[in-house]
């Protein structure tokens, strides 16, 4: 299968460039996974498509302020640092800008001095470097005064508001994007859906700036998948298994909760308490192991977000959908619009 196969053309003013006002009056497309048939509807309408006895999967990961500027000590040359995964306290693996004044031994400075760094490790020649801070008191104290929310690279705009890039269930640091499928959401929305007889369970999966990189294989097959880590505990766990035993519909909040629910689940669907990572690749002809709908946003072409949304609707009715999206102006990618497939 072509990577050119899930490439759709959208108009540069419909990629949204700030959130609208209230999380979950975004528009909302419903698709029936099986016929592609789809209904016009507002976010809040979700509660519609829910019953009780269903479960919602939502990750509650928090965007860090991962991207920091500073300069190169002893020649005070520009530098940009993008946080990716943490290693140990002190060592991180970063993405560098520009890469080839980062070379093992490379010190920088951040802040003024508030943080420093030095470059120990080699991953990609022209970008990623693992190095090791320094600092005086609290990391992410630190991190909160000099760095940068880091958002995605279409998004032009300045975010006035930096937690409306952060779902309102966020606290678990460590994304360097959001998991936007879930910026809908309020308390109140829910709340509502919990009244209902839905149960809402909560995963983490860290959020890497790999999700934004662009598929380079002709064949999707060819693809090499980024890593991300992950936890699920023992809570969500018994949630997620006893909303199945009673009938109850899996539903994953972002294709990051459906990557940790199928990278977990195991061939009868059971779902066990777990940490580790994942470079697990959904596209057609994946077989789910436990997920019955998903809620997501609209992706990039060619991303391998749009593969994952086809192999549980299929290439067709994800297209289609897209088509109608785009002939009704809804707004797209990460402060955009929404869909469900069920």
């Amino acid at each position: 299968m072509k990577v050119s196969d899930f490439n759709y053309f959208l108009p540069e003013e419909l990629i949204a460039q700030t959130p609208i006002k209230d999380r979950s009056a975004s528009r909302l497309l419903v698709v029936d996974k099986v016929t592609g048939e789809y209904k016009h509807e507002h976010f809040y309408d979700i509660k519609k498509y829910l019953k009780p006895g269903d479960c919602l999967v939502l990750n509650d990961t928090r965007v860090i302020p991962a991207r920091l500027y500073g300069v190169k000590e002893g020649t005070e040359s520009p530098m940009e640092f993008v946080l990716l995964k943490r290693h140990t306290d002190t060592d991180w693996e970063v993405l560098v800008r520009p890469g080839k004044r980062a070379k093992i031994g490379a010190r920088f400075d951040f802040g003024e001095g508030a943080l420093k760094a030095e470059v120990i490790d080699i991953i990609e020649e022209d970008g990623n470097r693992i190095v090791r801070f320094e600092w005086e008191g609290i990391f992410e104290e630190v991190l909160d005064k000099i760095g940068v929310m880091p958002l995605p690279p279409y998004i032009k705009e300045k975010l006035e508001d930096p937690e409306r890039y952060q779902t309102v269930y966020a606290r678990e640091r460590g994304s360097a994007a959001a998991p936007t499928a879930g910026l809908h959401f309020t308390e109140k929305l829910l709340d509502e859906i919990r009244e209902m007889g839905v149960k809402t369970a909560f995963v983490t999966l860290h959020v890497g700036l790999g999700t934004f990189r662009p598929v380079k294989a002709l064949n999707i097959e060819d693809h090499l998948m980024h890593e991300e880590v992950y936890t699920i505990n023992q809570e969500t766990a018994d949630m997620i298994n006893e909303a199945r035993k009673n009938g109850g519909r899996i539903i994953a909040v972002g294709t990051t909760s459906c990557r940790v629910l199928e990278s977990v689940a195991d061939e009868n669907g059971i779902m066990s308490a777990k940490s580790g990572s994942t470079k697990i690749f959904i596209y057609p002809g994946y077989k789910f192991k436990i997920l019955d709908g998903l809620v997501t946003n609209f992706h990039l072409p060619e991303s391998t977000l749009v593969m994952l949304v086809s192999a549980l609707a299929g290439r067709e009715h994800v297209l289609a959908a897209y088509e109608e999206a785009i002939r009704e102006k809804y707004r797209f990618f990460s402060f955009g619009d929404a869909c469900l497939f069920i």
